[in-house]
């Protein structure tokens, strides 16, 4: 099973646009320090736009740029924009309801999805673009804002 990399991947594209201020990247360049193709990075970008994220302009001497402030980017934006459904999927068959386990795990579990949806959201708010910025720019880790409290 493989694990999903947009959420990491849109930050580091992020992260790239937040550095460049105003300015312009093409999608050749963030494919580069993402180390993959540009047209994986132009796919995901389409997403980062739909949720208003990310601007582009078209032509010879386009490029992207962060649509907001890196402060005004909240993580749980980028997560919502990029990671589809639930942090993890169900059963892809109904389990058999003979089983006592198959019978009862699938209400367990989606209790348990939402659960873990709803701490993913309350911790990705309390970050910004900003901070991973300052992370990557420093090469400390992000403060724990929660520690601080």
């Amino acid at each position: 099973m493989a694990s999903n990399t947009q959420f990491a991947i849109s930050l580091h594209v992020l992260t790239i646009l937040a550095k460049s201020g105003d300015g312009l990247v093409k999608s050749e360049y963030i494919a580069k320090s993402v180390n993959t193709n540009a047209v994986v990075i132009r796919r995901l970008i389409c997403n980062l736009q739909s949720a208003d994220l990310v601007l582009s302009q078209k032509g010879a001497t386009g490029g992207f740029r962060l649509a907001k402030h890196a402060d005004k980017i909240l993580l749980s934006d980028v997560y919502k924009a990029v990671v589809p459904g639930d942090a993890f999927a169900l059963h892809r068959q109904k389990p058999s309801q003979k089983c006592p386990v198959g019978k009862n795990i699938e209400s367990v579990l989606c209790h348990l999805q939402k659960v873990i949806d709803r701490a993913i959201d309350e911790k990705l708010v309390d970050y910004s673009l900003a901070d991973v910025l300052e992370s990557v720019e420093t090469g400390q880790p992000i403060t724990d804002l929660s520690a601080a409290a």
